[in-house]
């Protein structure tokens, strides 16, 4: 009798388990970083808030005018809050599209990882396979490959929804810095 093709030598289910844990790790590292910088700019921003509304409060106060108060808040205030969301958008943006990026190295590194696996796997297995099983393993070699393209099609499916979420994110951005600028020229023209 032939050897047996599925004694596979470094392919334990310790090694494959480790690899797993070591990827997810890696992933959980890369979400907690994000949420991190994403956690201390919405408590940067609702500091500055604070000491925002503070000011305001105080300028209010100062007016005994309704008026002068009304205008002040319409010009100053609700200007000064539009290019503050901008701002925060943008550095939200900034925080998730750098998690995205280490999520896509990961993915990818898993991916090419579980492809070298099978690869192997199925080497050893098709080496070892006894005297007359030609036509199996040519079915599973055909079989094989086709898991291969699957693995290509869902890495560049990975990497592709992966890049129609940064581009999401930079649109977004381009359309907060839009209305950014344009409220700066709202604010020149009314100081004018």
């Amino acid at each position: 009798m032939g050897k047996n093709p599925f004694n596979v030598q470094g392919m334990t289910d310790q090694a494959k388990g480790a690899k797993a844990v070591k990827a997810a790790k890696a992933a959980g590292e890369a979400t907690l970083t994000s949420a991190q910088a994403i956690a201390k700019l919405n408590q940067a921003t609702a500091q500055e808030l604070t000491v925002r509304l503070h000011n305001i409060v105080t300028e209010l106060t100062k007016n005994k005018d309704p008026k002068a108060a009304f205008e002040y808040a319409h010009a100053q205030v609700l200007q000064d809050a539009a290019k503050e969301v901008a701002q925060y958008q943008a550095k939200l943006f900034e925080a998730l599209a750098s998690g995205n990026q280490e999520l896509t190295k990961i993915a990818e590194t898993m991916i090419k990882e579980s492809q070298h696996d099978l690869i192997h796997f199925v080497n050893e297995a098709t080496q070892n396979a006894p005297a007359g099983t030609e036509p199996y393993t040519s079915i599973f070699k055909t079989s094989f490959n086709s898991t291969l393209q699957n693995f290509e099609m869902i890495r560049a499916g990975m990497a592709d929804s992966f890049a129609h979420f940064e581009k999401s994110l930079q649109n977004m951005g381009d359309y907060s810095g839009i209305q950014k600028e344009g409220s700066a020229a709202k604010k020149s023209a009314t100081k004018k």
